[in-house]
């Protein structure tokens, strides 16, 4: 999978536990444990903003994009 799910290191870079976080955002711990194994097919922007917010953190710190073999980007722009 290209996305990389790095919420665990957030997490605990901030000492906060995940049953913590899915309180706060008002999800249950299976709910975020789906989101942290990459299982959950998408994300609401809100659920991000809130967790971004919590964490004292930019989306970037919690996903990561790394193309692998057959998604490298080509140099011709698609519609």
């Amino acid at each position: 999978m290209p996305l990389i799910i790095n919420l665990d290191v957030m997490l605990a870079k901030r000492k906060v536990k995940s049953k913590d976080l899915a309180k706060h955002l008002g999800l249950t711990e299976t709910s975020l444990s789906l989101f942290k194994s990459g299982k959950l097919k998408g994300i609401r922007f809100k659920n991000l903003e809130m967790m971004c917010e919590y964490l004292d953190c930019k989306p970037g710190d919690i996903l990561d994009y790394v193309p692998g073999p057959s998604e490298e980007p080509s140099d011709t722009p698609q519609d």
